[in-house]
């Protein structure tokens, strides 16, 4: 089978095959650290953790993620406390890292800095204006958008009909330019503010081209798949589009692929709204990791909204526990035929269903499905006791591979990990023990909801009871 992403420049799918064979080279917008990342930006980081986790199944994958360390807004914050970009953007770059262990997102294998990537900004930026594309004002330097015919082709923006400030971060500012559809490649600043020394005056670089430069100093000038959330179509990266292959002459990125919103209350989530939480505020209200993950990964599918409630966070714990609990079942359970005895046909189903989605434009939500099919319907067998050697390690394998993907388990671990009973909890759980054992139903089933009441959920198995908080 071979993985089919959509590809938002063509409107359809398209299948990765790299352009260097068995590598794929990957480039992901991250933070902009002028504050913590909320919530709504992990929705697209979780994406693409799980896009690389699939990636790496059949490629060696090279995976980067920018960090833009110098913007209006971090300026003007270290500016007012008299702090340089560094320390003003130390903490933020620190708490990024925290929330990406706290959420198990594996770390990319480049993290740049604009501020490492100054030079190769001026030089892309030289190249730009031996290509004829550029202008000068008054020390700045502009991309003249008018000079690309293509451009548009990414968001179906008409450039034409642009304006200043649409999208929210084209360069609507006091700088001159010829149109207001141009944007900064280059923003002129004075001796005494935060700025560089460069061949093209004193400055600091526009937000587009530190991506442009930073992806393809480490890529390559062509490669294989750019992901970011929706908003950052246009104009970013429509801006990347036009800059790179202004320069190069060629086909900037094979695919692009962008993750839908996090919203709450029928709105995106964003700072800007001032409808965001942050992975710190969300722990402190009582939100599992493992279920925010699962929320964000497989709440819907990547390129849908997905909504944040109190029902659909409860709801993906309980799909959480469903699969964790049914590892410690396949785990506990001691196989009774001596491995003479072929491996459950629906093993095999369930992983070749798990694939089918997951290659199909990454559709993790159907491929769960396909998971907790296997799990209703395994878990009667294990009620009877009725597993085998070869179904036993085939179970184990398949949850290891699932998981590798998923992401949850090591955050289940983790959650559960020191959890234990209270004295008075486990003379209850002792007494219903008793009660099972003279076939006490009643009294058992009584003692099962005084345990849920103290937040101890129970589950009987053939090897006794499990219990765990709720």
């Amino acid at each position: 089978m071979t993985l089919r992403l959509h590809d938002t420049l063509t409107r359809a799918l398209r299948d990765v095959a790299p352009l260097q064979a068995g590598h794929v080279r990957m480039y992901t917008c991250g933070p902009t650290v002028y504050a913590r990342s909320h919530i709504g930006n992990f929705r697209t980081f979780i994406f693409e953790d799980v896009l690389r986790r699939w990636l790496e199944r059949r490629f060696r994958v090279t995976h980067v993620m920018n960090l833009t360390d110098v913007e209006d807004k971090i300026i003007r914050n270290a500016t007012a406390a008299s702090r340089d970009l560094g320390e003003e953007t130390a903490p933020w770059i620190d708490a990024f890292f925290e929330d990406l262990d706290v959420l198990n997102i594996r770390r990319a294998d480049h993290y740049p800095r604009a501020t490492e990537y100054i030079a190769q900004m001026v030089e892309l930026i030289e190249r730009l204006g031996a290509a004829g594309v550029t202008y000068d004002t008054d020390g700045s330097v502009y991309y003249r958008i008018a000079a690309f015919p293509g451009y548009g082709r990414l968001s179906g923006a008409r450039a034409e009909g642009l304006i200043a400030g649409a999208g929210g971060r084209v360069d609507a500012d006091e700088y001159d330019k010829e149109s207001p559809r141009d944007f900064a490649l280059w923003k002129a600043v004075r001796a005494d503010e935060i700025g560089w020394d460069t061949p093209l005056g004193r400055g600091r670089p526009g937000w587009h081209i530190e991506c442009s430069a930073m992806s393809m100093a480490l890529l390559g000038e062509s490669f294989d798949i750019h992901c970011g959330g929706v908003d950052n179509i246009f104009p970013h990266h429509e801006n990347e589009i036009a800059q790179s292959e202004a320069a190069t002459g060629r086909s900037f990125v094979q695919t692009w692929a962008h993750s839908a919103h996090l919203r709450i209350g029928g709105d995106k989530m964003a700072k800007s709204l001032g409808n965001f939480a942050t992975m710190p505020d969300l722990v402190a209200a009582g939100a599992r990791p493992s279920a925010l993950r699962y929320l964000l990964g497989a709440g819907a599918h990547y390129r849908k909204p997905v909504n944040y409630t109190d029902a659909s966070l409860h709801a993906a714990a309980e799909s959480v526990d469903r699969f964790a609990d049914f590892r410690a079942r396949v785990d506990a359970h001691a196989p009774q035929d001596g491995g003479q005895v072929a491996a459950d046909p629906r093993i095999t189903q369930t992983r070749e269903a798990f694939e089918a989605a997951m290659d199909d434009d990454l559709n993790l939500p159907e491929a769960m499905g396909a998971v907790f099919t296997l799990i209703r319907s395994l878990n009667r067998d294990l009620d009877g006791g009725d597993l085998g050697d070869a179904s036993h390690a085939e179970l184990v394998a398949l949850i290891a591979e699932i998981d590798d993907v998923l992401g949850v388990l090591p955050l289940v671990d983790r959650e559960r990990l020191g959890e234990s009973l209270t004295a008075d909890d486990d003379a209850v759980l002792a007494r219903r023990e008793a009660a099972r054992a003279e076939r006490d139903w009643a009294e058992s089933d009584r003692l099962r909801e005084v345990l849920a009441e103290r937040g101890v959920s129970v589950e009987d198995t053939p090897s006794g009871q499990r219990w765990r908080r709720s």
